[in-house]
């Protein structure tokens, strides 16, 4: 079942709760998101990127998950 950009937020939250954080698409696969968190400060791109994708817990593993695609951006506050 594809995912609203809405519950991707809801999920973000719960891990970023101070977030900047926006979603787009609307097909509910190809999906897009930027966050913006003090938690990313000194850490690479990757380690920034896992940490989204650990918080969306799940929703993109195998080939059954709910979200196919994300356009991910992350970064630190300038």
């Amino acid at each position: 079942m594809p995912m609203t950009a809405h519950e991707i937020e809801e999920l973000l939250r719960e891990t970023f709760p101070d977030a900047d954080i926006q979603v787009g698409g609307t097909d509910g696969v190809h999906m897009s998101a930027m966050v913006i968190d003090e938690s990313f400060r000194g850490k690479n791109r990757v380690q920034q990127q896992r940490a989204v994708y650990a918080a969306l817990k799940g929703k993109m593993d195998g080939s059954s998950g709910e979200l196919h695609a994300l356009a991910l951006t992350t970064k630190a506050p300038e």
